[in-house]
């Protein structure tokens, strides 16, 4: 079976990087994991801070993707680690949907984003599903983690 996810009203919103599970890293409290990643495209400039005071997760992404701000220079290679940094602290942070996580077991979870053939699944089904594919890798983290 595969599990999909998208929105943040249904059964398993907190996959959504929009959903409200904050958590603290690199010293610094973030509200949302979209937060977290959209500040890392400028890390060493005042955008980082800005984006992550910002209200909404939606507001961090709209500034997250104007492409008129300095985006760092190695962003394409280090986007992956960054959301997967992310995704653990958050779901390591919250028992609630650490829970919700594993109790998935060994379904395949997909982002089921019409609009986004990276991170999710996109409208035909072709995209990466980056995002599902970095929850998977974080539940077996999790659960290497537990029985240790």
């Amino acid at each position: 079976m595969t599990i999909y996810f998208y929105t943040t009203r249904d059964q398993y919103a907190c996959f959504s990087n929009f959903s409200p599970h904050g958590f603290v890293l690199d010293n610094l409290y973030w509200p949302t994991s979209e937060h977290y990643f959209q500040a890392q495209k400028f890390i060493g400039t005042p955008y980082l801070e800005q984006i992550r005071l910002l209200k909404t997760p939606k507001d961090a992404k709209k500034i997250g993707r104007k492409t008129s701000l300095p985006l760092r220079s190695d962003w394409e290679n280090v986007k992956d680690d960054i959301m997967r940094k992310a995704v653990l602290c958050k779901f390591t942070t919250h028992a609630d949907i650490q829970e919700i996580l594993l109790s998935t077991g060994e379904e395949e979870l997909v982002e089921n984003s019409p609009i986004d053939f990276y991170w999710g699944c996109g409208a035909d089904g072709s995209g990466k599903n980056m995002l599902g594919k970095i929850l998977m890798e974080v539940r077996e983290i999790i659960i290497l983690n537990n029985n240790q």
